[in-house]
Parts: structure tokens; sequence; C-alpha cells
């Protein structure tokens, strides 16, 4: 018979031939002597009649680690039938369940609800075993109890994230990144909570392209392109002004021709408006010099744009490209006036058509006036309401149409000669305008247009709160993004490829767009910065503990602006106390 050493300071018989490593303390309802270690001669008998109280006062004695150690000895393997449906069934094990304790709180869920993220802290399992405690079988977080609910919600509702109404914005962010839910779900989280979606802007990789897409691209950027900015405005005010300035009366220019020979009298002669201007008008001077202006800055753009196909298609480049194409028709047209002098006609309606087009250039300032950007934005979020809006009028203007050309039918003085004709007035009544022009004589007729105007004023009312709601948004969307501006930069390769390259083997960081430099103001990037590192402190962490655990551990350079997030990330003191329950393990099996 042998005896079995327990904390207590008791020693315990045990049958011979048993296992004393996997067994525990036995109350069966026998007397079994134990004898001290100290004293051999002393034996004691533990009492049959009182099992539960000896049972707690050998507890008492038992230390914590010693009954956690003593419950996962007392583990039985599987049964044959067990082993018999995990074999049969390949879920038996998915459906295993798994205890988080998050500061002393513990959630309990299946392991499969785990895996459905494996990009995640908790879905995958080598990024979770580091928090594993193998004496509680249980992993262990001290983080944010109120958050976790979201946090594990997220896994069980397949993706939705939800913050708790009593969990700070900036609190729930932290277990956010840290759980590394991914961006994907911090960006729906933002956008869900108001907040701007990040901009990615490209970058081009040589350094002069770059610089140069900055100065033209970018005013907030560089004291240098905010002058080019403030230039560009200039030169877009001015040609707004010569456009306008150049239809005045004592501005214009006339010319006398001779009348059409289909008329009787040959030698009669008409005067009518020069819409060919002269190469030597001030007013064309100015306009060149302007246009000289627009083709250096896009064609300076077009060529330091990283992607050029996406320059084609963005809507302000192309507004860029019709703003100058007048001038070149324009110039075009008194070149073969002045040598062919046939046609001028056709010349004069296509210049009266591209002078109409020259207006446009207005829209260039869009570009420098967060204003118009806003209300362009609000234009294109109220589509919806405008598309209602113009369907409700052309209901009211058919309807009253109709009804006040039968009502002014048999008035001599009627102005709707047809339905038609009735549109008009309509239209200029709903909307409130009114200029007068057609207006109802009969008794009848003004019936219907008062009830033209009132449906007029409800159709316009009821769509006009949404419309300046979305304004509003807008508006104080972009202030607070003025306040804490979050932009990401990246070059033109693989964005993706760029962020696993930035930890090189020297030990520098050489993503792109910290090397911007002295262009970019730290506050836009120190958000974005910050997020890099503490994602590659955690990359760095993880692979050194990887390499220990395979007994490849041969040192490793940490990532150039990494070390201190590093020496002060949660990682390193999860590393250490890792290492002491490894610790505590081998001396527990010992």
């Amino acid at each position: 018979m042998t005896t079995l050493w327990q904390p207590s300071g008791l020693l315990l018989d045990t049958p011979p031939g048993q296992d004393t490593r996997r067994r525990g303390v036995d109350f069966e309802q026998s007397s079994k002597p134990a004898t001290s270690k100290h004293h051999p001669h002393v034996t004691h008998h533990i009492p049959i009649d009182n099992e539960e109280h000896v049972q707690t006062s050998i507890a008492n004695f038992i230390s914590p680690v010693a009954r956690a150690f003593s419950r996962q000895l007392e583990e039985e393997p599987l049964t044959h039938e067990e082993a018999v449906n995990a074999a049969k069934h390949p879920d038996f094990e998915s459906s295993e369940r798994v205890v988080i304790n998050v500061s002393g709180l513990k959630f309990e869920t299946q392991l499969q609800t785990l895996n459905n993220f494996p990009r995640t802290l908790l879905g995958n399992p080598q990024k979770r075993v580091r928090y594993f405690d193998p004496l509680r079988n249980e992993y262990f977080f001290d983080r944010n109890r109120p958050s976790f609910d979201a946090i594990l919600y997220y896994y069980q509702s397949n993706g939705r994230l939800r913050r708790p109404n009593h969990v700070p914005i900036d609190v729930f962010t932290e277990e956010i990144k840290f759980f590394e839910l991914g961006e994907d779900a911090f960006n729906k989280f933002r956008e869900d909570e108001g907040f701007i979606k990040e901009e990615e802007r490209i970058l081009p990789r040589p350094e002069i392209q770059r610089k140069i897409w900055l100065l033209f691209e970018y005013p907030e950027t560089s004291q240098w392109a905010r002058v080019i900015a403030i230039i560009s405005v200039i030169v877009i005010l001015m040609s707004i002004v010569i456009f306008c300035l150049e239809t005045l009366p004592k501005f214009k220019r006339y010319r006398v021709r001779a009348a059409d020979n289909s008329s009787y009298d040959n030698t009669r002669l008409m005067i009518e408006e020069d819409d060919i201007p002269e190469l030597t008008e001030p007013f064309f001077i100015i306009e060149t010099c302007c246009i000289v202006w627009f083709s250096f800055e896009l064609i300076v753009r077009f060529c330091s744009c990283p992607l050029k196909l996406v320059f084609l298609k963005s809507i302000m480049n192309i507004i860029d490209i019709v703003a100058i194409v007048p001038y070149f028709i324009t110039l075009f047209t008194i070149l073969a006036e002045e040598k062919t002098k046939s046609n001028q006609a056709m010349s004069l309606a296509i210049l009266r058509v591209i002078r109409l087009v020259r207006v446009f250039r207005i829209f260039k300032l869009s570009r420098h006036s967060k204003g118009l950007q806003i209300l362009g934005q609000t234009l294109r979020a109220s589509m919806q309401e405008l598309g209602l809006l113009i369907f409700f009028l052309f209901i009211g203007v058919i309807l009253f149409s109709s009804a006040v050309y039968f009502a002014e039918q048999g008035e001599p003085e009627s102005f709707f000669k047809s339905i038609p004709d009735a549109f008009w007035w309509a239209m200029i009544t709903m909307t409130t305008v009114g200029y007068g022009d057609m207006r109802p004589v009969g008794i009848w007729g003004k019936i219907v247009g008062s009830m033209c105007a009132i449906a007029g004023v409800l159709t316009i009312a009821l769509p006009v709160p949404v419309i300046v709601s979305n304004f509003n948004y807008f508006y104080h969307r972009d202030i607070d993004s003025e306040e804490q501006k979050d932009i990401k930069y990246a070059n033109t390769d693989n964005i993706a490829a760029e962020k696993a390259a930035a930890i090189n083997g020297d030990g520098t960081c050489g993503t792109a767009h910290v090397s911007i430099g002295s262009s970019i103001k730290k506050s836009d990037l120190s958000s974005a910065e910050s997020y890099q590192h503490l994602g590659e402190s955690d990359a760095f962490l993880h692979e050194e503990t990887s390499n220990f655990r395979n007994g490849n551990h041969k040192g490793a350079v940490c990532p150039a602006g990494v070390g201190s997030v590093v020496a002060n990330s949660p990682l390193t003191q999860r590393k250490v106390n890792s290492a002491s329950i490894n610790n505590m393990n081998v001396e527990t099996d010992v």
C-alpha cells in the first residue's frame, strides 16, 4: 500500500497498483488511517459519520492552486461512446464551450461562434492562446467589462457591432482595436456613430511627383499649396467677371453686313452684334491669360496624378476640361473666319453655345469651397426627396392646367388657349412665383388658381425638412472632421502589401505616408500612425512569442517607432504573465 502526500499535511493511504497522480482526496464510507509525516507512529482516523465536515475542513487546508490542479487531475478521458460520437460527428468538437473571464466577469460561448471570425483575437487560436489560464481552464482579459457584451454579440450576430449606451466612444474604440475586430468593423462602427469616413488619399511613389501632386491637389498640406490655391481662386473669379462684363452694351462690338440676297433691295445694310472677338481685345487677352493658367494646372495635375483613369472620370476634372474647351473653339473660329470669310452664321451659332458653357467655370470654385462641397453632398444625398418633389409637381401641373383650361374656356379674355399653354401658369403658381403674364379672369378659374397655390405650398414644404436635415448633417460632420482629421495615405502599389512590408529587415519602418515629411500636419497623421504602431507591436510580439514557444528565438530587432509602444504595450505584460504561468505549471507538474 502506498501513501499520497496532500498539501494539508496528511498522508492518505492508496490501494496498491493505483495511479496516485490521477487521484485526489477520496472520501468513502470506510475508515482509512492517515499517518503524520513527522510522526509516523501517530495515526489519525477520519470519522465516517461526518463526511461533509471532513471535506470542508480538508478543503480549507488545501491552497487554491492545488485545488485547481487537483480538479484537472480528476478529469477523466472520453468514454468509448463519446469517442465514437466524436468520430461520427465532425461538429462534436466545434460545440465545445469556452469560458472567457473579463476582469472577473465570466462569459461562456461555443468555440464555433468564435471561429466564425478567424482573423480576430478571439477567433484565432494562435492569438487567443496567449491569454489562456490553464489552471482555471479559461481565457482571462483585463479589459472593460461592459464593452465585452457588445464584443461577444459581434461574434454571435455574425458581424453586428453595437456600442452600449453607457460605454464612452473612446473606451469602446480601444476595445475594438484590442480584440482586433478588423478595419471593416471599425469603419462601420465610426459610420454608425456619425464619424466621417476615413479618406484614403492615394499618393504617387516618386518623391517629386508626390510633392507636385500634393502641391496642386491638397491645399492644406503646405504653405505653397495654399498660395497656389489662392492664385487658382483669383483666376477663376477673374474669368467669371470677364464673362459677365463683356456682355455690357458699352463693351459690345457691332458690325454692318448686307441684307439677304433674297431681298429686293440689295443696298440695304444690317447692323448686328459681333460675337467673334478680335485677338487684340483686352477681354480676350485677359481670357487668354486665364486659360493659360487653367491649362497649365490641368496638365500638371494630370501628369502627377497616381491614377490617370480615375482622374479622367472625376466630375471636378471634367468641369476643368469643359472650362477650357470653349476658348480653343473660339480661337479656332476666329482663325477660320479670317481665312475663309464664309459660313459666319454657323460660326456665330457655335460661339453662342460655347459662350454659355463658359459659365460652368464657377463650379471650379467648389474645389476650394467647403460650402459648395457640402451643398453638392446635400443634393446628392437628397436625390430621392428631390425626385418625389418633381413627381408631385408634375402631377399638380397636369391636374391644375387641365382644370384651369376648362374653367376659363368660356371666358372671351382667357389667356389659356390650350392645356400645354396652361403648363407654364400651373408651374409658376405652384412654386409661388407668379409672373403675372398669365392669369385666370373668371370666378371658376380664380378658384382653381387658389387651390393650385395651396397645393404648391404643401407640395414644396413636405420634402424641405429632410433636405435641411441632410445639410445640417453634412455641415456639422465637416466641422467635426476639421477638428479630428483621420486621413490615411497609401501608395499606388498594393496597399495591403505595403502595410505588411512596413517592418524591414534592418529594423526601420518603410511606410510611404511617413516619408511625406513636413508637408503633412502631424495632427492629420497622429491617429493613423498610432493605430499602425499598435498593430506593428502586436505583430512583433506575436511573432516573438511563437518563436519562443518553438525554440527559434534568436533575438530580433524591434521596428523603428514601435519600441516605445512595445515597451508600454499590454502585450509585453501579457507575455511576462504567460511565462510566469508556464513556470507555475512546471513546478506543479514536478
